[in-house]
C-alpha cells in the first residue's frame, strides 16, 4: 500500500512539474522608443523585431512595446534606461547626448551616406571593430542609420544656400548642428518628438527630417516645404541610431533564449 501511494505522489509531482513547465510566464522585454505609436519605426521596425524572437522562441521571449516615452524621461536618457534596467531594450539616437559616443559620431559627418542600407551595414562593421567601448554598458542589437535627411520649412521655401541664411533650423546632433551653421542657419538642436510644437509656435522657422520620420511627427501638416539635395550626389546628412539591451537582462536569459537574441542580431 505505502509503494502504491509513493508512486501516486511521484506521478502528481511529475505531473504538477509538467503543467508548471507548461504554463511558465513568458518572458516580457520592456521596449522603449521616443516616436508615437502611429510610427513605422513602431509599427514595422520594432514590432517585426518582437515577433520574430516571440516566433524564434516558441513565445516564451515576448514585448511590451512603449511608445512616445511612456516609460517616462525623455529621450536623451533613452540609453541609460537601457543601461540601468528601466527598458530592456530602447531604440535611440547616440547623438541626443553630444559628444558621448564620438566614435560611432564619425558617420554623421556632412555627406558621408550614399545610402541607408550600405551605411547601416558600415556603421555596423564599424562598432564591432573600433566603437564596442563607447557601449560597454550595453548589449548592442543593431546600429543603423537613417535615409537622406531633408529640409522641412514652415513659411520659407528654400531653392538656394542664399535661402537658408537666418532661418532658425532645427538638427538632430551636434555635427548635423554645425552643418547647419556653416550653411548660415540659426541652429537649434532638439529631438525629433519637440519639432512639432516649436515648429507651430514659430520657435523654429523648419527642421531637417528624414522622409521616413517624417509622418510619424505629422510634420508634413505643419512645414509647407520640403527641400531636398540631388539624390545621385552623397546625402546632406544622416543620424546614427542603437538599440541597446540592457546587459544584466540579456546575461540573465537561458542559452537557448539568447542563442534567439543572437540569431536576430545576425538577420
Amino acid at each position: 500500500m505505502r509503494k502504491i501511494f509513493r508512486r501516486s505522489l511521484m506521478a502528481a509531482a511529475l505531473l504538477a512539474a509538467g503543467v508548471t513547465a507548461q504554463a511558465a510566464d513568458p518572458i516580457v522585454l520592456k521596449v522603449h522608443h521616443f516616436l508615437g505609436p502611429q510610427s513605422v519605426q513602431h509599427t514595422t521596425m520594432l514590432k517585426t523585431w518582437c515577433d520574430n524572437i516571440s516566433k524564434d522562441s516558441g513565445n516564451r521571449l515576448q514585448c511590451q512595446i512603449y511608445p512616445a516615452m511612456q516609460l517616462g524621461g525623455t529621450p536623451a536618457q533613452l540609453f541609460d534606461q537601457a543601461r540601468d534596467g528601466v527598458a530592456d531594450v530602447v531604440w535611440t539616437l547616440p547623438g541626443y547626448t553630444a559628444g558621448r559616443f564620438p566614435k560611432i559620431e564619425v558617420f554623421e559627418l556632412p555627406f558621408m551616406m550614399t545610402n541607408a542600407e550600405a551605411t547601416s551595414r558600415a556603421a555596423w562593421d564599424f562598432y564591432e571593430k573600433y566603437s564596442q567601448d563607447e557601449f560597454k554598458d550595453v548589449k548592442v542589437l543593431a546600429v543603423h542609420v537613417h535615409g537622406p535627411g531633408n529640409i522641412y520649412t514652415a513659411k520659407k521655401q528654400i531653392k538656394t544656400m542664399a535661402d537658408i541664411k537666418g532661418l532658425k533650423l532645427r538638427g538632430p546632433t551636434r555635427l548635423t548642428t554645425k552643418l547647419l551653421a556653416s550653411m548660415g542657419a540659426t541652429p537649434v538642436g532638439m529631438p525629433v518628438p519637440a519639432v512639432p510644437d516649436a515648429l507651430s509656435k514659430g520657435v523654429i522657422d523648419g527642421a531637417v527630417i528624414p522622409y521616413e520620420v517624417a509622418p510619424g511627427i505629422k510634420i508634413d501638416e505643419l512645414a509647407k516645404f520640403t527641400a531636398e539635395t540631388d539624390r545621385s550626389a552623397n546625402a546632406l546628412y544622416t543620424s546614427v541610431f542603437v538599440v541597446p539591451m540592457n546587459k544584466a537582462k540579456y546575461e540573465s536569459l537561458p542559452a537557448d533564449l539568447k542563442k534567439v537574441i543572437d540569431k536576430e542580431l545576425r538577420s
